[in-house]
């Protein structure tokens, strides 16, 4: 297993200045115009993203993540007419599904962040009228604190309508709090990716954001095989590390979905063709599935009905499988159980110190100082990833979800 312990890292080894004027505000006219720096055996150049079929080695497996993001920021409106934002991340209560609460008819209870809720008194009703219906009309009521968050209670009329209709016709588009800015008309569509088709996410996997078609019709021309998964992103990803060291963070738990179609693909590929994915979110779900496997393997006979990794799981004592038999013991698994797709929540951390399993290349935008994205980064290419950052300071590159794009080769 790994012989460095990342909960002894210090975040504070991971940072570096980030001047406010290099964080995207906007996303470019044409998405795959973004800059693409290529990092490859410690060496890097610049490129365009629409170049990236001429980059990535040809007939390799590209993993992208379909997840959708659902519009989850609310405007509710105090007795006295002030407003409050609720923004909804999860269920209240954890052992339910968010994607399966957005099919919820009449009332859900939700986890939020709250903003401007200091007057927000307990036992006070806020009221929204849903735009363009006299008769919809969305209630809030706070419940207990948890966290950083709150459990809120939300019902509307009339009660036929579901969660995710109410969020489409009221909810706004959850921008990062570091795009102070407010949401723009561009941004429900420049805020997706071009093949997002579930709904589940609070926050874009931003990596695919630079996919056009021409760029897919090209990837495919050169024999470039497309995989898709599904990591619905929780409000998680823009918490920050507070603690001095890792051992104190608690990871956010994210739900993802896996089609048998992928780990099929995935096991053709494996130490016989590149396996490249699109974005951190992709990444841990495949890394994800590795562990999966693992426990398939090194558990026999235990009961299993769902996939679900913790955050330390990588980094405890126990027998190193090959990537290959974890991967094949998922497949078996999902055929014995007749299960089409595997879901389940990963906690999973992606340190320096964790050994890479299944994925050759990274595609990746750039990420907030002292963020557990930059953790990732650094486990992937190793110290390097100080270069790659320098390089793109120094080259005009921009920054965080709206920004410009690379590909990390990793190395032997």
């Amino acid at each position: 297993m790994n012989t460095t312990d990342p909960r002894q890292i210090s975040i504070l080894d991971y940072t570096y200045e980030l001047p406010e004027a290099r964080i995207a505000q906007h996303p470019l006219a044409e998405r795959d115009a973004s800059k693409l720096l290529v990092y490859r055996g410690g060496e890097m150049q610049t490129r365009v993203f629409r170049e990236l079929p001429d980059v990535l080695p040809a007939g390799g497996l590209l993993v992208f993540n379909t997840t959708r993001v659902v519009r989850a920021r609310l405007q509710m409106q105090r007795e006295s007419g002030a407003w409050v934002e609720l923004f909804c991340t999860d269920a209240a209560d954890l052992s339910v599904d968010f994607v399966r609460l957005l099919g919820a008819s009449e009332n859900v209870q939700v986890r939020c962040f709250v903003g401007n809720g200091k007057r927000w008194k307990a036992g006070e009703t806020l009221k929204l009228q849903l735009p363009g219906n006299d008769n919809a009309v969305l209630f809030a009521e706070r419940g207990e604190a948890e966290g950083d968050q709150w459990k809120i209670a939300l019902r509307w009329t009339p009660p036929q309508l579901t969660f995710a209709e109410i969020l489409d016709a009221a909810g706004h588009i959850p921008l990062p709090p570091y795009m102070k800015r407010e949401e723009e008309t561009d941004d429900a569509e420049r805020y997706q990716t071009i093949y997002a088709q579930h709904n589940g996410s609070v926050a874009a996997p931003t990596a695919g954001l630079h996919f056009t078609p021409h760029v897919l019709d090209a990837l495919r021309s050169n024999g470039t095989e497309l995989g898709e998964v599904t990591l619905h992103v929780g409000a998680g990803t823009f918490k920050p590390v507070k603690a001095d060291q890792m051992a104190g963070h608690d990871m956010h738990r994210e739900q993802i979905i896996v089609t048998r179609t992928l780990v099929e693909q995935l096991c053709r590929c494996i130490g016989k063709k590149p396996v490249t994915v699109v974005g951190t979110t992709a990444l841990r779900t495949v890394e994800s599935l590795y562990w999966f496997g693992r426990q398939l393997v090194t558990e026999p006979g235990r009961y299993r009905d769902a996939l679900f990794v913790s955050q330390w799981e990588p980094y405890t004592d126990g027998p190193e499988v090959p990537a290959a038999i974890a991967l094949r013991a998922i497949y078996d698994w999902m055929v014995e159980n007749n299960h089409a797709e595997l879901q389940g929540y990963t906690q999973l951390l992606i340190a320096p110190g964790y050994k890479i399993r299944l994925a050759d290349a990274l595609i990746t935008n750039f990420h907030q100082p002292q963020s557990t994205l930059l953790l990732l980064v650094a486990a992937f290419i190793g110290d390097d990833f100080r270069k790659v950052y320098e390089y793109a300071l120094a080259n005009d590159y921009r920054f965080l979800s709206y920004g410009d794009s690379s590909i990390l080769f990793r190395g032997s």
